[in-house]
């Protein structure tokens, strides 16, 4: 695609989908927040989701300011409680199209408790939660996901408590698509997200981006160009993951193991609540 026309297609989607009156957005410079919502805008047009049946929902945080700007039915709730909330929206109108931003201390620090429940009974919904490893808009605290050894305001000498892997507690929750990808490529988060929409169930993708402000002070991570290409160095696609751990050099593959794997880690059909609840309704009404 020319440049031309890929503006010309930018220029459509912001006229469609995005609130003139709400720009620009917040984020810090070299923040990824802004990409996963052009992604995720992507994917609701190549999807081709009625806007007029879609609700977007946030708890608090930097990356639940993104129902803001979209021009839709939108719901910011309080902290950690977007998935109670989406829950609601969901089981009232099941045939609305229900999507919920979040951030790692959001869904898995308060939110932990809604997060497993929600993934669990395999709600029909769409979370995209943005992870960037620390607390950013409170004052840059350790996340729930915050790696060991690294910086926050409330780690001045490292963290000592191992981290959540947000995946891997969906999965093992019981959600029905799981994704995980980086900001810096936009094609396969695109079509992953496009995925998520079209999944019947608790659809996950996390969201893996740079917090340019308080997870990078701390962490002196260096340059922007550098902090975002670090995404690239510790992230490994997960099939070739287990192509390098089957036929690889022994010592390629211990390296292996400090990389963080992306891509479609889990995908299955199963029943969602929603069509559990209808066909309750239908038995106890005979």
């Amino acid at each position: 695609m020319d440049e031309k026309k890929e503006e010309r297609n930018t220029q459509e989607m912001r006229e469609k989908y995005l609130r003139k009156d709400m720009m620009p957005t917040i984020f810090c410079t070299g923040c990824g927040i802004g990409n996963v919502l052009n992604y995720t805008l992507r994917a609701i047009e190549k999807q081709g989701l009625d806007m007029d049946k879609t609700v977007i929902l946030s708890g608090i945080g930097c990356s639940s300011r993104l129902p803001g700007y979209v021009d839709v039915d939108s719901l910011h709730t309080t902290h950690g409680r977007a998935l109670a909330f989406a829950t609601g929206v969901k089981i009232t109108n099941p045939e609305l199209n229900v999507i919920v931003f979040t951030g790692d201390g959001d869904c898995m620090g308060i939110g932990g408790n809604h997060f497993i429940h929600a993934a669990r009974r395999n709600i029909d919904m769409t979370v995209i939660a943005v992870n960037n490893f620390i607390y950013g808009m409170t004052g840059g605290q350790v996340a729930p996901t915050t790696p060991e050894g690294d910086y926050a305001t409330t780690a001045p000498f490292g963290n000592i408590e191992p981290a959540f892997d947000m995946s891997s507690m969906a999965i093992s929750s019981g959600a029905s698509y799981v994704a995980r990808w980086t900001v810096t490529k936009p094609s396969q988060p695109i079509n992953s997200i496009a995925e998520a929409l079209e999944n019947k169930g608790f659809s996950f993708v996390e969201m893996l981006s740079p917090c340019t402000t308080a997870y990078a002070r701390q962490n002196k991570v260096g340059s922007l160009r550098e902090f975002w290409n670090w995404y690239d160095k510790k992230t490994i696609l997960t099939e070739d993951y287990e192509m390098l751990k089957k036929y690889g050099d022994p010592e390629e593959i211990e390296k292996l193991y400090e990389n963080i794997q992306t891509g479609v880690l889990h995908k299955e059909e199963k029943e969602c609540l929603s069509d559990r609840l209808k066909r309750l309704i239908e038995e106890v009404q005979v």
